[in-house]
């Protein structure tokens, strides 16, 4: 039998991997992002998140949707899938900070709204923006709690 051993937690040591525990799987963890989570848009992706308190080992949550309706070839979604993770593992750094100084953690949800096949670096501009918006937002909602 194999030992067990300890996943590591997020920390700015940790570089740039993607962890198992960053993805979003619980099915009523994403029934709750949808039900009561905010969302923006940046062309060709929109992002569904929450803010809610720390529960888990990731400060942030996220799952990547590339709909078959809007993109009939798998070929072309597994393509898109890996641009938005690899954009995303790339610029999280825009947001982690944010969410620690402020006690928080977030839930995220993209989803690709475009028609058509899009660039790596249009995708990393919209995860970029996304990112930022939802870091702003955090910031917000972290400065209201405090004031009385």
């Amino acid at each position: 039998m194999g030992v067990a051993v300890p996943r590591p937690r997020y920390n700015e040591m940790t570089g740039l991997r993607l962890y198992k525990y960053e993805k979003l799987c619980s099915r009523t963890s994403i029934n709750r992002l949808f039900r009561e989570g905010d969302s923006t848009v940046a062309f060709p992706l929109r992002v569904v998140y929450r803010l809610h308190e720390p529960q888990g080992e990731a400060p942030v949550r996220f799952l990547i949707t590339i709909p078959k309706k809007k993109m009939r070839r798998a070929v072309w979604r597994v393509l898109l899938r890996r641009r938005t993770r690899e954009a995303y593992r790339l610029n999280r750094h825009l947001l982690y900070p944010t969410l620690t100084t402020a006690g928080m953690a977030a839930d995220l949800a993209f989803l690709y709204i475009g028609t058509s096949q899009c660039a790596y670096s249009v995708i990393e501009q919209a995860i970029t923006t996304l990112l930022q918006r939802v870091a702003e937002h955090a910031r917000q909602s972290a400065l209201d709690s405090q004031q009385p």
